[in-house]
């Protein structure tokens, strides 16, 4: 008898815990999928394209500005898609880059589902690399918010050294995916997440160069500089704690971090220090 009401209990967790191996995409990526002929209502200069990928094909919106400095290859967060993020195109205009956003597999335009993080990577690979013989010679930003922050930074490691961007932009960022799962659902074992994404080892191995201030930097032996670094967060974040970026900041002191202490999570781009301190990461790298 007592094994029949212990076997009861014990059922209930293994599928528990086989409910979160197998189901955490409904968990990890929330996605707004959008009609094929959905039409977005932007300027002429904002093109839409699309990017095969293997059993998918990734839909982006690609400004082009005339006469780009370079690109800002933006990687967005785990809801909506590019209609809700692809916005500010002027400010990237007025700052004369080009701006690229593509959706993951699942959210917009985009087809298929997002089951692995190998498969999560290899897609965003081929999209940067559909444009960038685009942009040789000239300045790349990858910049990632939330989500797309780990994305983002581990695209810029798998790249070889000459080929990673000039400049890495992680806003509201996260060490790893395990560390934030810890925070967020204490009981679940690590070991259950199949998605590391780990923010603080792909800048482990990107290194940092220190944000040129006024035309100055530091120079550094070898032909092939360290990825600028630069961290934003919000000191309201109750999504992503601000002891995330603070963590990352410490594995690279050369990184700059910037806290906006009364910015929250989904907030960020309304307060003036958050716009400053990215006008300002793109602008010195013309100098």
């Amino acid at each position: 008898m007592r094994t029949f009401f212990l076997a009861g209990p014990i059922a209930l967790v293994i599928a528990l815990l086989g409910a979160i191996w197998w189901g955490q995409e409904f968990l990890i990526f929330k996605p707004v999928r959008l009609p094929a002929e959905h039409r977005f209502s932007l300027p002429a200069d904002v093109h839409e394209t699309f990017v095969d990928v293997h059993g998918a094909r990734l839909h982006a919106l690609h400004l082009k500005v005339a006469q780009p400095r370079g690109v800002v290859f933006y990687l967005h967060g785990n809801g909506g898609n590019v209609a809700d993020w692809f916005v500010n195109h002027d400010w990237y205009r007025r700052l004369g880059y080009d701006l690229f956003m593509p959706d993951y597999r699942g959210y917009g335009k985009s087809t298929g589902h997002v089951t692995s993080e190998a498969q999560l990577l290899s897609d965003l690979r081929a999209a940067w690399e559909s444009i960038a013989p685009a942009y040789a010679g000239r300045k790349v930003v990858f910049f990632g918010r939330s989500l797309g922050s780990g994305l983002a930074a581990s695209l810029a490691a798998s790249l070889e050294p000459s080929a990673r961007p000039d400049l890495l932009i992680l806003v509201a960022p996260y060490r790893n995916l395990p560390a934030l799962a810890a925070e967020h659902y204490p009981l679940m074992p690590s070991a259950l997440i199949r998605y590391e994404l780990g923010t603080d080892r792909a800048i482990g191995a990107l290194g940092a160069r220190p944000l040129a201030v006024a035309g100055k930097g530091v120079q550094r032996a070898g032909n092939v500089s360290p990825v600028r670094i630069l961290l934003i967060h919000g000191g309201r974040d109750t999504v992503i704690p601000p002891g995330h970026s603070e963590v990352l900041a410490r594995l690279l002191p050369d990184a700059r971090r910037v806290l906006i202490p009364d910015a929250a999570h989904n907030d960020l781009q309304a307060f003036a220090p958050y716009r400053a301190a990215i006008e300002e990461a793109i602008t010195s790298l013309s100098r």
